[in-house]
């Protein structure tokens, strides 16, 4: 049975051509849904993670900061062999003629530093600093010039020469300011005056401490002396790998979960189940060709174990060869994502990462995929009687068993999988919700057989005035349902997995969106001593600013959050002006940042205390808000200074009024970050103020868009891979079914039916069944999509329904010309194929 096994690959290679195209493209899917988890991991440590790449644990204090004696007791840690402090603090200096707020770090020692110098060196001396290279090229700064750092609200300076210039830094947190790197003691007078500044004491601290570990030390051990060391020192602790810090931080910015790693898993779950249902349709046709085949050899005196070892023998080479194929094909389709991201200035970070696992997984999966599709069709074969195999097999209808128990499988699995669905959704539970989407599509599947030949009879319809290929293309549509069902679901699985990652992705760049006008609801802030509509005029004119409104104080905070200003704004102003849609300014209450407690709050206006309903909005960014409306009917200001204790919006130093302002979004997308620090420069000068009284969100809502951009682009990657698999499954159905149906084309031929004829039948076939199975994936895909998207995210932001019309209407287009496209290789050779050539075939 083995030589007849091989004779098969000889024989029939076409077809083994078509499966092993079908499971290398699958194995290609899983594979790369693997190393797109891997890579993505990879990349955000080289992003998040780039400030510690270098160190061996990371120590973050519970609260405050790290002191002179915390370090030195970290540095003397067995296994230690090298510590650093890292200190940060806000400067201000003038080059180019513009005033510049940037973000000073000190130097980390040789072992522990992660800045590249691309020009002269870093910093050795006291006064020597270094800046990153793109705040060198826009304000004109060389190595050797001078530089004068002054503290924020300070009258502390430093005079500096510029001794380097940086590589840009990748990490987000990092490059929404201009990044500059000096000496400990330059950072630390920094730091200082601006806590002088702000009436605080003591010393400036360490807001973390990196450590560097001797060769061979044990880090779990380190890690446990490290907190023992710094807690004797007098300070709370964590103390994590590089590796744990990157995944904290991930959870950080994903609502305190890793919700990373759970949606790539689920990917990688789609892909499993997607591989293997292409995979069985494609071998399920193959095998179901050569039951007669298969039965003749039975009927010759082979046994049933024979036949069906000589089957799997088949299925085991072809899923070796293919899944080693699909990996390789993996690895090169990564690998040209991630240079072509590499490109990108934005995404420069990007790393490719190929796990063990993406090709264990990918070589398993594959093989015993094919295995296992092999294995259904070829037990079927050999379960019945040689001479009753001989027959022709019934179609899977209402009216005989197999379609009863398919109907009966496929309602038990819809009725169990859509309330797990809705149940996962509605409750936001990613498994629960995969399970029931899984479930349920594998019950639209098996009822496939009984609605689908009906909805392609329907439209069939619509090729009546083709004249009789039209017409006989929907009788063929409709004599055949197991045939037209198997060539649909492969194209069905194909469109509802791509409408899937479209309608997902789109609702989540929409749920994303809402999320970060939530958190950061305000672009850009103006703070100082007693603003007036004169210098909001003035920033109004600004290039690239839409429009600024000017906020009074109308009063302060009493009890909890003593001294801080509340500020008033015009209800219908906050609607032009707030990226947050839902927050609407109410009479009688007032809007507090995250952290404030909710009910009745007393507030403190010249006209005596008020007492006013307190909403608590999810972000920190922003200060108490009143409308004026309510300020007026309360007794506050609305209008005019505040008192001059009160506190800017971030509770340091005086200030009387706030203007704030949202920019304009660029065409097509949003501002770079180099754009919208090129605006805060103009709004400082245009307002008379120093760069450092123009803060706010854009540039971290720019940075953290980045970071989403790279996972969708993740979601592209796989979407191509999808495209890919619904293409060949269509090709594959189309070819084998051509091929089974030889001798009943030659026989139209010989009946009278043209080769443009007999050509326009299996197009206008093709385009019939593409075209129906492209509509009900789309519709499947859209619905699975909302829900998947509302189950991974669903704690992070409301997530509401983003069906892209237009690119569903590609995916149709592309379906029915795909189809068509899959007919024309079949329908040529079924043309070419001499009618008495055609009926003798076996």
């Amino acid at each position: 049975m083995l030589r007849v096994a091989f004779s098969q690959f000889q024989s029939h290679s076409r077809r083994f051509i078509a499966v092993g195209l079908a499971v290398m493209l699958s194995v290609a899917f899983l594979s790369t849904t693997l190393m797109v988890g891997a890579s993505t991991r990879a990349s955000l440590g080289a992003s998040l993670g780039e400030a510690y790449s270098k160190a061996g644990l990371i120590a973050t204090p519970d609260t405050g900061t790290f002191n002179d004696a915390a370090l030195a007791a970290a540095r003397a840690v067995p296994g230690v062999t090298e510590a650093y402090g890292r200190m940060q603090a806000y400067a201000e200096f003038t080059a180019g003629g513009q005033e510049v707020l940037a973000q000073a770090r000190n130097l980390a020692p040789m072992a522990l530093e992660t800045a590249t110098v691309t020009d002269g060196a870093l910093p050795e001396r006291a006064d020597g600093v270094a800046v990153d290279g793109a705040t060198a090229a826009r304000y004109g700064l060389r190595v050797g010039d001078s530089l004068t750092l002054k503290a924020p609200d300070a009258a502390t300076t430093v005079a500096m020469t510029v001794t380097g210039i940086l590589r840009g830094s990748n990490d987000p947190f990092a490059s929404a300011l201009p990044q500059i790197l000096a000496g400990t003691p330059a950072v630390s007078a920094l730091a200082a005056g601006a806590r002088d500044a702000q009436g605080g004491t003591g010393a400036a601290g360490y807001g973390s401490i990196q450590l560097a570990l001797a060769l061979g030390s044990d880090a779990a051990a380190t890690s446990k002396n490290v907190a023992a060391a710094l807690t004797g020192a007098g300070a709370g602790v964590q103390v994590k790998t590089a590796d744990e810090q990157v995944t904290a931080q991930v959870a950080m910015m994903t609502g305190g979960q890793d919700e990373l790693t759970i949606i790539l898993l689920a990917f990688a779950g789609v892909a499993l189940i997607v591989s293997g249902l292409v995979v069985t349709n494609t071998f399920a046709v193959l095998v179901a060709q050569r039951t007669r085949e298969l039965a003749l050899l039975r009927c010759l005196g082979a046994g049933r174990n024979q036949v069906r070892n000589s089957v799997l023998a088949e299925a085991l080479v072809v899923g070796l060869v293919s899944s080693a194929a699909g990996v390789l094909a993996a690895v090169a389709l990564m690998a040209a994502l991630i240079g072509w991201a590499g490109t990108q200035p934005d995404m420069a970070f990007a790393t490719m990462a190929v796990p063990p696992s993406s090709v264990i997984a990918g070589l398993a999966a594959g093989t015993l995929l094919t295995l296992g599709a092999a294995l259904v069709p070829a037990k079927a074969a050999t379960a019945v009687a040689p001479l009753a195999a001989l027959r022709p097999v019934d179609d899977a209808e209402i009216g005989n068993r197999r379609g009863r128990v398919r109907l009966v499988l496929g309602l038990a699995a819809l009725a169990l999988g859509v309330p797990l669905l809705a149940l996962g959704a509605a409750g936001v539970m990613l498994v629960v919700a995969f399970a029931g989407g899984v479930l349920s599509f594998v019950g639209v599947l098996l009822c496939a057989t009984l609605f689908v030949p009906r909805l392609v009879g329907l439209a069939g319809r619509l090729a009546s005035p083709a004249g009789v290929p039209g017409k006989l293309a929907a009788l063929n549509a409709v004599r055949n349902p197991a045939r037209t069902s198997v060539t649909a679901a492969a194209l069905l699985i194909g469109v509802t997995l791509v409408s899937l990652m479209m309608t997902g992705a789109a609702t989540a760049r929409q749920a994303f969106d809402d999320a970060l006008a939530g958190t950061y609801p305000v672009d850009m802030v103006i703070t100082g001593d007693a603003l007036t509509a004169a210098e909001r005029d003035a920033v109004t004119r600004v290039d690239g600013v839409a429009t600024a409104a000017l906020l009074p104080a109308a009063g302060t905070l009493a009890g909890e959050g003593m001294g801080r200003p509340v500020y008033a704004l015009d209800a219908a102003e906050a609607g032009r002006l707030l990226r947050d849609t839902a927050l609407t300014l109410e009479p009688g209450r007032i809007y507090l940042p995250e952290g404030s407690t909710a009910g009745p709050v007393e507030v403190t206006g010249p006209a005596g205390p008020a007492s006013l309903e307190a909403v608590v909005l999810r972000t920190r960014n922003i200060p108490a808000l009143v409308s004026t409306d309510t300020a007026r009917q309360s007794g506050l200001t609305g209008g005019g200074v505040a008192p001059t204790d009160s506190a800017r919006t971030d509770g340091t130093g005086p200030a009387a009024s706030a203007v704030w302002l949202r920019l304009a979004d660029a065409p097509g997308g949003s501002l770079s970050a180099d754009r919208i620090k090129d605006i805060q420069s103009a709004v400082a000068a245009a307002a008379g103020v120093s760069a450092g009284a123009v803060s706010g969100a854009a540039i971290e809502r720019v940075t953290f868009n980045e970071v989403i951009d790279v996972l969708l682009l993740v979601v592209t990657g796989l979407l191509g891979v999808a495209v890919l698999i619904a293409l060949i499954g269509v090709a594959n159905t189309l070819s084998l079914s051509v091929l089974e149906r030889t001798r009943e084309n030659s026989l139209l031929r010989a009946l009278g039916l043209t080769k443009g004829q007999l050509r326009g039948m299996l197009a206008l076939e093709a385009a019939l069944v593409a075209g129906v199975a492209a509509l009900i994936g789309a519709a499947l895909g859209s619905i699975y999509g909302w829900l998947g998207a509302r189950s991974a995210l669903g704690s992070l932001a409301e997530v509401t329904p983003s069906v892209p019309w237009l690119q569903l209407l590609g995916v149709l287009g592309v379906a029915v010309v795909a189809g068509l496209l899959a007919s024309v290789i079949p329908a040529r050779r079924a043309a070419r194929l001499s009618p008495v050539e055609g009926l003798a075939t076996a």
